[in-house]
Protein backbone atom coordinates (compact mmCIF):
# COMPACT_ATOMS: atom_id res chain seq x y z
CA UNK A 1 0.00 0.00 0.00
CA UNK A 2 1.73 3.07 -1.02
CA UNK A 3 0.72 6.41 1.25
CA UNK A 4 0.77 10.29 1.09
CA UNK A 5 0.15 12.90 3.72
CA UNK A 6 -1.05 16.04 2.98
CA UNK A 7 -0.85 18.70 6.20
CA UNK A 8 -3.43 21.89 5.16
CA UNK A 9 -3.20 25.03 6.68
CA UNK A 10 -1.76 28.45 5.81
CA UNK A 11 -0.40 28.85 9.26
CA UNK A 12 2.14 26.28 8.73
CA UNK A 13 3.67 27.43 5.30
CA UNK A 14 4.07 30.91 7.81
CA UNK A 15 6.13 28.49 10.04
CA UNK A 16 3.59 29.83 12.75
CA UNK A 17 2.83 25.97 14.09
CA UNK A 18 5.32 23.23 13.78
CA UNK A 19 4.48 20.61 11.91
CA UNK A 20 4.33 17.56 14.40
CA UNK A 21 1.37 15.81 12.53
CA UNK A 22 3.81 14.56 9.87
CA UNK A 23 5.97 12.93 11.91
CA UNK A 24 3.72 11.40 14.30
CA UNK A 25 1.61 9.82 11.41
CA UNK A 26 5.16 8.75 9.84
CA UNK A 27 6.31 6.78 12.61
CA UNK A 28 2.61 4.90 13.10
CA UNK A 29 2.33 4.18 9.04
CA UNK A 30 6.16 2.83 9.70
CA UNK A 31 5.06 0.42 12.11
CA UNK A 32 2.22 -0.98 10.30
CA UNK A 33 4.41 -1.46 7.72
CA UNK A 34 2.97 1.04 5.04
CA UNK A 35 5.35 2.91 2.95
CA UNK A 36 5.00 6.32 2.88
CA UNK A 37 6.13 7.62 -0.51
CA UNK A 38 4.83 11.69 -0.59
CA UNK A 39 4.42 14.47 2.23
CA UNK A 40 2.84 17.36 0.77
CA UNK A 41 1.91 20.66 2.66
CA UNK A 42 -0.58 22.86 1.14
CA UNK A 43 -2.05 26.51 2.52
CA UNK A 44 -5.72 27.07 2.51
CA UNK A 45 -6.28 27.96 -1.15
CA UNK A 46 -8.94 26.16 -2.88
CA UNK A 47 -7.48 25.61 -6.38
CA UNK A 48 -3.93 24.77 -4.43
CA UNK A 49 -5.57 21.84 -2.20
CA UNK A 50 -7.42 20.49 -5.32
CA UNK A 51 -4.48 20.54 -7.31
CA UNK A 52 -2.08 18.63 -4.34
CA UNK A 53 -5.28 15.97 -3.52
CA UNK A 54 -5.19 15.29 -7.36
CA UNK A 55 -2.35 14.28 -7.59
CA UNK A 56 -2.23 12.37 -4.21
CA UNK A 57 -5.06 10.72 -6.13
CA UNK A 58 -3.83 9.57 -9.10
CA UNK A 59 -0.52 8.25 -7.08
CA UNK A 60 -1.28 6.76 -4.15
CA UNK A 61 -3.69 4.24 -2.28
CA UNK A 62 -3.94 5.83 1.09
CA UNK A 63 -4.27 9.47 1.60
CA UNK A 64 -4.54 11.26 5.06
CA UNK A 65 -5.28 15.07 5.43
CA UNK A 66 -4.65 16.65 8.82
CA UNK A 67 -6.24 19.89 9.26
CA UNK A 68 -8.89 21.74 7.67
CA UNK A 69 -11.92 20.47 9.75
CA UNK A 70 -12.67 23.00 11.59
CA UNK A 71 -15.38 25.56 11.56
CA UNK A 72 -14.24 28.85 9.62
CA UNK A 73 -13.86 30.21 5.86
CA UNK A 74 -10.39 28.70 5.87
CA UNK A 75 -11.43 25.17 6.29
CA UNK A 76 -12.00 24.05 2.82
CA UNK A 77 -10.85 20.06 3.41
CA UNK A 78 -14.24 18.75 3.18
CA UNK A 79 -15.33 20.93 -0.12
CA UNK A 80 -11.73 20.22 -1.74
CA UNK A 81 -12.36 16.15 -1.24
CA UNK A 82 -15.82 16.32 -2.64
CA UNK A 83 -14.84 18.74 -5.60
CA UNK A 84 -11.73 16.19 -6.55
CA UNK A 85 -13.88 13.04 -6.00
CA UNK A 86 -17.20 14.47 -7.88
CA UNK A 87 -19.36 14.57 -4.39
CA UNK A 88 -21.89 16.79 -2.68
CA UNK A 89 -21.95 17.34 0.68
CA UNK A 90 -24.66 17.24 3.07
CA UNK A 91 -26.02 17.78 6.85
CA UNK A 92 -25.43 14.39 8.81
CA UNK A 93 -28.16 14.26 11.31
CA UNK A 94 -26.27 12.23 13.58
CA UNK A 95 -23.07 14.27 13.51
CA UNK A 96 -25.86 17.69 13.76
CA UNK A 97 -26.90 15.84 16.91
CA UNK A 98 -23.68 15.61 18.38
CA UNK A 99 -22.16 18.73 17.31
CA UNK A 100 -25.62 20.19 19.09
CA UNK A 101 -25.15 18.37 22.28
CA UNK A 102 -21.58 19.20 22.38
CA UNK A 103 -22.45 23.12 22.96
CA UNK A 104 -25.35 22.98 24.76
CA UNK A 105 -23.53 20.37 27.59
CA UNK A 106 -21.13 23.32 27.86
CA UNK A 107 -23.83 25.94 28.34
CA UNK A 108 -22.78 27.76 25.17
CA UNK A 109 -24.73 28.62 21.91
CA UNK A 110 -23.27 26.58 18.92
CA UNK A 111 -22.62 29.25 16.51
CA UNK A 112 -24.42 28.57 13.07
CA UNK A 113 -21.33 28.22 11.39
CA UNK A 114 -20.13 25.29 13.10
CA UNK A 115 -22.95 22.88 11.33
CA UNK A 116 -20.44 22.55 8.34
CA UNK A 117 -18.51 20.14 10.41
CA UNK A 118 -21.50 17.97 10.44
CA UNK A 119 -21.22 18.21 6.98
CA UNK A 120 -20.49 14.83 4.98
CA UNK A 121 -20.12 13.12 0.88
CA UNK A 122 -21.78 10.07 0.35
CA UNK A 123 -19.20 7.64 0.15
CA UNK A 124 -17.79 8.67 3.17
CA UNK A 125 -17.89 7.10 7.14
CA UNK A 126 -17.90 9.77 9.80
CA UNK A 127 -14.85 9.23 12.59
CA UNK A 128 -15.59 10.89 15.99
CA UNK A 129 -13.42 13.09 17.74
CA UNK A 130 -13.56 12.38 21.05
CA UNK A 131 -11.35 15.68 22.61
CA UNK A 132 -13.56 18.32 20.23
CA UNK A 133 -16.20 19.18 17.71
CA UNK A 134 -14.84 18.15 14.00
CA UNK A 135 -15.36 14.89 12.81
CA UNK A 136 -12.68 12.96 10.65
CA UNK A 137 -13.57 11.39 7.01
CA UNK A 138 -13.29 7.47 6.54
CA UNK A 139 -13.44 7.37 2.78
CA UNK A 140 -13.25 4.14 0.12
CA UNK A 141 -13.47 4.77 -3.43
CA UNK A 142 -12.21 3.52 -6.81
CA UNK A 143 -9.55 1.46 -4.55
CA UNK A 144 -8.09 4.08 -2.41
CA UNK A 145 -8.57 5.27 0.53
CA UNK A 146 -9.03 9.07 1.77
CA UNK A 147 -8.66 9.42 5.66
CA UNK A 148 -9.01 12.78 7.40
CA UNK A 149 -8.08 14.09 10.56
CA UNK A 150 -8.11 17.16 12.71
CA UNK A 151 -4.96 19.40 12.90
CA UNK A 152 -4.63 19.99 16.65
CA UNK A 153 -1.92 17.20 17.38
CA UNK A 154 -3.58 16.31 20.59
CA UNK A 155 -6.89 15.34 19.09
CA UNK A 156 -5.77 13.90 15.81
CA UNK A 157 -3.54 11.52 17.65
CA UNK A 158 -6.36 10.42 20.01
CA UNK A 159 -8.76 9.52 16.70
CA UNK A 160 -5.43 8.05 15.51
CA UNK A 161 -5.44 5.74 18.01
CA UNK A 162 -8.88 5.14 19.22
CA UNK A 163 -10.75 4.93 15.52
CA UNK A 164 -8.31 4.88 12.64
CA UNK A 165 -5.40 2.64 13.78
CA UNK A 166 -7.65 -0.50 14.57
CA UNK A 167 -9.33 0.14 11.29
CA UNK A 168 -6.21 0.18 9.28
CA UNK A 169 -5.10 -2.93 11.02
CA UNK A 170 -8.27 -4.84 10.56
CA UNK A 171 -7.70 -3.48 6.72
CA UNK A 172 -4.46 -5.03 6.42
CA UNK A 173 -5.24 -8.36 7.13
CA UNK A 174 -2.03 -9.14 9.11
CA UNK A 175 0.34 -8.85 12.35
CA UNK A 176 2.44 -6.49 12.57
CA UNK A 177 5.15 -6.50 15.04
CA UNK A 178 8.44 -4.21 15.63
CA UNK A 179 11.41 -3.85 17.71
CA UNK A 180 14.07 -1.45 18.14
CA UNK A 181 17.73 -1.53 19.01
CA UNK A 182 20.03 1.15 20.02
CA UNK A 183 23.49 1.28 19.40
CA UNK A 184 26.05 4.13 20.54
CA UNK A 185 29.81 4.38 19.28
CA UNK A 186 29.09 4.33 15.35
CA UNK A 187 27.97 6.87 13.30
CA UNK A 188 24.52 6.59 11.51
CA UNK A 189 26.62 6.04 7.44
CA UNK A 190 28.68 3.30 9.81
CA UNK A 191 25.68 1.57 10.91
CA UNK A 192 23.93 1.95 7.93
CA UNK A 193 27.18 0.45 5.67
CA UNK A 194 27.27 -1.96 8.31
CA UNK A 195 23.50 -3.78 7.75
CA UNK A 196 23.32 -2.41 4.39
CA UNK A 197 21.97 -5.80 2.54
CA UNK A 198 18.77 -5.85 5.36
CA UNK A 199 17.98 -2.40 4.24
CA UNK A 200 16.85 -3.89 1.17
CA UNK A 201 14.34 -6.31 2.70
CA UNK A 202 10.87 -5.56 2.18
CA UNK A 203 10.04 -7.92 5.14
CA UNK A 204 10.48 -7.34 7.58
CA UNK A 205 11.94 -4.16 6.83
CA UNK A 206 14.88 -1.93 8.60
CA UNK A 207 15.15 1.47 9.29
CA UNK A 208 17.71 3.59 10.48
CA UNK A 209 17.15 6.72 13.31
CA UNK A 210 19.73 9.04 14.44
CA UNK A 211 19.18 10.04 18.13
CA UNK A 212 20.83 11.55 20.86
CA UNK A 213 20.84 8.38 22.64
CA UNK A 214 22.76 7.02 19.52
CA UNK A 215 22.00 5.21 15.95
CA UNK A 216 18.06 3.57 16.24
CA UNK A 217 17.78 0.54 14.08
CA UNK A 218 13.67 -0.58 13.70
CA UNK A 219 12.88 -4.10 12.65
CA UNK A 220 9.08 -4.38 11.48
CA UNK A 221 7.59 -7.51 10.67
CA UNK A 222 4.57 -8.31 9.07
CA UNK A 223 2.88 -11.94 8.61
CA UNK A 224 -0.82 -13.64 9.09
CA UNK A 225 -0.07 -14.17 12.81
CA UNK A 226 1.91 -13.01 15.46
CA UNK A 227 4.21 -15.88 16.07
CA UNK A 228 5.25 -15.90 12.45
CA UNK A 229 6.40 -12.34 12.61
CA UNK A 230 7.64 -12.82 16.14
CA UNK A 231 10.08 -15.71 14.14
CA UNK A 232 11.00 -12.98 11.67
CA UNK A 233 11.63 -10.16 14.08
CA UNK A 234 13.76 -12.52 16.44
CA UNK A 235 15.67 -13.91 13.25
CA UNK A 236 16.74 -10.09 12.05
CA UNK A 237 17.65 -9.32 15.34
CA UNK A 238 20.15 -12.37 15.86
CA UNK A 239 21.53 -11.96 12.51
CA UNK A 240 21.86 -7.77 13.69
CA UNK A 241 23.76 -8.76 16.81
CA UNK A 242 25.96 -10.71 15.00
CA UNK A 243 27.00 -8.16 13.69
CA UNK A 244 27.03 -4.80 16.01
CA UNK A 245 26.14 -6.80 19.31
CA UNK A 246 29.16 -4.81 20.86
CA UNK A 247 27.50 -1.78 20.12
CA UNK A 248 23.91 -2.63 21.17
CA UNK A 249 23.28 -0.92 24.74
CA UNK A 250 19.46 -1.86 24.54
CA UNK A 251 15.81 -1.92 23.23
CA UNK A 252 12.51 -0.62 22.59
CA UNK A 253 11.78 0.99 25.95
CA UNK A 254 15.07 0.57 27.84
CA UNK A 255 16.82 4.00 28.95
CA UNK A 256 20.32 4.34 29.42
CA UNK A 257 19.14 5.18 33.24
CA UNK A 258 17.42 2.53 33.69
CA UNK A 259 20.74 0.47 32.53
CA UNK A 260 22.63 2.17 35.00
CA UNK A 261 20.18 1.93 37.48
CA UNK A 262 20.12 -2.55 37.06
CA UNK A 263 23.69 -2.12 36.99
CA UNK A 264 24.20 -0.12 40.24
CA UNK A 265 21.11 -2.49 42.31
CA UNK A 266 22.63 -5.81 41.32
CA UNK A 267 25.94 -4.50 42.73
CA UNK A 268 24.77 -2.84 45.80
CA UNK A 269 26.51 0.42 44.70
CA UNK A 270 25.75 4.20 45.17
CA UNK A 271 26.15 7.19 43.44
CA UNK A 272 27.17 10.83 43.11
CA UNK A 273 27.98 13.13 40.57
CA UNK A 274 29.93 16.33 39.75
CA UNK A 275 28.87 18.48 36.96
CA UNK A 276 29.91 21.96 35.85
CA UNK A 277 29.11 20.77 32.27
CA UNK A 278 25.76 19.84 32.52
CA UNK A 279 23.81 21.95 34.54
CA UNK A 280 23.04 19.45 36.92
CA UNK A 281 21.20 17.33 33.43
CA UNK A 282 22.42 14.43 34.62
CA UNK A 283 22.37 13.93 38.76
CA UNK A 284 18.23 15.28 37.52
CA UNK A 285 17.94 11.85 35.65
CA UNK A 286 18.52 9.77 39.11
CA UNK A 287 16.77 12.17 41.44
CA UNK A 288 14.83 9.87 43.75
CA UNK A 289 16.38 6.73 42.78
CA UNK A 290 17.49 5.15 45.57
CA UNK A 291 20.83 4.18 44.91
CA UNK A 292 21.92 8.30 44.07
CA UNK A 293 23.70 9.72 46.94
CA UNK A 294 23.85 13.11 45.82
CA UNK A 295 24.65 15.99 43.05
CA UNK A 296 27.07 18.90 42.80
CA UNK A 297 26.69 21.61 40.12
CA UNK A 298 29.91 23.79 39.75
CA UNK A 299 30.30 26.87 38.10
CA UNK A 300 32.19 26.60 34.95
CA UNK A 301 35.79 28.13 35.15
CA UNK A 302 38.87 27.76 32.88
CA UNK A 303 39.80 24.75 30.90
CA UNK A 304 39.78 21.56 32.85
CA UNK A 305 41.54 18.12 31.96
CA UNK A 306 41.68 14.12 33.01
CA UNK A 307 43.52 15.02 35.72
CA UNK A 308 40.90 17.56 37.48
CA UNK A 309 38.04 15.68 36.52
CA UNK A 310 39.67 12.48 38.70
CA UNK A 311 39.99 15.25 41.53
CA UNK A 312 35.70 16.83 41.02
CA UNK A 313 34.92 12.66 40.64
CA UNK A 314 36.73 12.01 44.14
CA UNK A 315 35.60 14.93 45.99
CA UNK A 316 32.04 14.24 44.80
CA UNK A 317 32.30 10.72 45.88
CA UNK A 318 34.19 11.41 49.56
CA UNK A 319 31.67 14.35 50.26
CA UNK A 320 28.03 11.86 49.65
CA UNK A 321 29.90 8.98 50.73
CA UNK A 322 29.27 6.82 47.63
CA UNK A 323 30.64 3.68 45.99
CA UNK A 324 30.97 5.90 42.93
CA UNK A 325 31.74 9.41 41.80
CA UNK A 326 31.25 10.54 38.42
CA UNK A 327 32.32 14.18 37.40
CA UNK A 328 31.65 16.19 33.77
CA UNK A 329 33.29 19.17 33.15
CA UNK A 330 34.35 21.46 30.25
CA UNK A 331 34.54 24.84 28.69
CA UNK A 332 32.29 26.62 25.66
CA UNK A 333 34.35 28.00 22.88
CA UNK A 334 32.80 31.03 22.22
CA UNK A 335 34.10 31.28 18.67
CA UNK A 336 32.30 27.70 17.51
CA UNK A 337 29.17 25.79 18.39
CA UNK A 338 31.13 23.23 20.03
CA UNK A 339 32.17 22.18 23.75
CA UNK A 340 35.46 19.94 24.72
CA UNK A 341 34.73 18.30 28.13
CA UNK A 342 36.21 15.20 29.94
CA UNK A 343 33.76 12.81 31.66
CA UNK A 344 35.73 10.68 34.66
CA UNK A 345 34.59 8.04 36.82
CA UNK A 346 36.15 6.70 40.14
CA UNK A 347 35.91 4.19 42.72
CA UNK A 348 37.37 4.39 46.02
CA UNK A 349 40.89 2.46 43.84
CA UNK A 350 39.91 3.10 40.83
CA UNK A 351 39.52 5.94 37.96
CA UNK A 352 38.62 5.95 34.26
CA UNK A 353 38.33 9.16 31.79
CA UNK A 354 37.62 10.37 28.44
CA UNK A 355 37.39 13.67 26.41
CA UNK A 356 34.38 14.21 24.66
CA UNK A 357 33.62 16.95 22.08
CA UNK A 358 29.81 17.58 20.14
CA UNK A 359 28.81 19.48 18.34
CA UNK A 360 25.30 21.79 18.23
CA UNK A 361 23.53 23.68 19.97
CA UNK A 362 23.82 23.88 24.10
CA UNK A 363 20.80 21.31 25.03
CA UNK A 364 21.88 18.97 22.28
CA UNK A 365 25.58 18.83 23.19
CA UNK A 366 24.64 18.63 27.36
CA UNK A 367 22.41 16.11 26.24
CA UNK A 368 24.74 13.93 23.82
CA UNK A 369 27.57 14.22 26.66
CA UNK A 370 25.35 12.55 29.14
CA UNK A 371 24.49 9.93 26.95
CA UNK A 372 28.09 9.45 26.50
CA UNK A 373 28.92 9.78 30.25
CA UNK A 374 25.93 6.94 31.30
CA UNK A 375 27.80 4.73 28.51
CA UNK A 376 31.15 5.20 29.31
CA UNK A 377 29.97 4.57 33.08
CA UNK A 378 27.80 0.89 32.34
CA UNK A 379 31.55 0.06 30.92
CA UNK A 380 33.45 0.82 34.08
CA UNK A 381 31.50 -0.93 36.28
CA UNK A 382 31.19 -3.89 34.66
CA UNK A 383 35.16 -3.88 34.27
CA UNK A 384 35.29 -2.96 38.03
CA UNK A 385 32.72 -4.43 40.29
Amino acid sequence: MKAELVTSGTELLLGEVADINTCYIAGQLAALGIDLYYCATVGDNFERFSRVLKQAWDRSDLIIITGGLGPTQGDITREVIAAVLGEKTAIDPSLKKELTAFFTGRGIEMPASNLKQAMIIPSAVPLRNASGTAPGWWVEKEGRLVITLPGPPGEMQTMWQNVVLPRLKAKSGAIILSRTLKTWGLSEAKVDELVSPFLKSSNPTLALYARADGINLRITAKAPTESAAGAMLFTREKEIRKILDKYIWGADSDTLEDIIGKLMTEKKLTIAFAENFTGGMLAGSFTGRPYFKGGLVLPSGAAVTGASTVEMAQKVRRHFRAAVGMAIAGRQLVTVAKRNAFITVVSKDRSASVATGYPGNPQLIARRTINHALIFLRDFLRANF
